[in-house]
């Protein structure tokens, strides 16, 4: 298994006054730093997935996938252009991240190929006690064509869309705080930073 990193940048961030959350600096290093550097020991290869000013990203190795049209169709958006792009790399399966949660698990990637292994499914996403993650997924290049079908149908909930096809879970505990905490509020970076301390 071949697994191509997607860290998906490409939400609005309205709770955030509009503000670019791959940019807002926690601590002493931006939000997508700290994705890439966690993401990047897990994964053979990495992709951005923003809709953002290109010239923001400049800097960073990894290519920037935006999304294929402008129809802002939420994380799978993000997904299919993730898996557009994986064709194009030869790996098998694409992992999705969010930017905007800082501390996710080291061993993300192994925990949710080992669950699609032992359950003999096709995709797998990450879950705190009984909240899921469904964006913290395991996605195969082959069904890149059905998720496109998906979309273009009108089809927006992760959940429903990876239900039709066998979705294996792998479980964190929330303790001693969830490493799914994502920040949507000038409130929740404050944690953030505290957590970081």
């Amino acid at each position: 298994m071949s697994v191509l990193g997607v860290i998906l940048a490409g939400g609005l961030a309205r709770r955030m006054g509009g503000q670019d959350k791959a940019f807002l600096m926690l601590n002493d290093a931006p939000l997508l730093d700290r994705a890439l550097a966690r993401l990047a020991p897990q994964v053979d290869s990495l992709a951005i997935n923003s809709n953002g000013d290109p010239a923001l990203f400049a800097p960073y190795d990894a290519p920037l996938v935006p999304d294929l049209d402008d129809s802002r169709a939420g994380p799978l958006a993000g997904v299919l252009a993730g898996l557009s792009f994986a064709e194009g790399t030869g790996a098998s399966h694409v992992v999705t991240v969010a930017v905007d949660t800082p501390f996710f698990p080291s061993d993300l990637v192994t925990r949710l190929r080992a669950a699609a292994e032992a359950e003999s499914a096709p995709l797998a996403c990450a879950a705190t006690g009984e909240r899921t993650h469904p964006v913290f997924g395991l996605w195969p290049v082959g069904l890149r064509a059905d998720l496109a079908a998906a979309l273009a149908s009108g089809e927006r909930k992760v959940d429903r869309w990876t239900a039709r096809h066998g979705c294996a879970v792998a479980r964190w505990q929330p303790a001693p705080f969830d490493p799914f905490f994502n920040v949507n509020t000038p409130e929740d970076l404050t944690e953030a930073e505290r957590l970081a301390g």
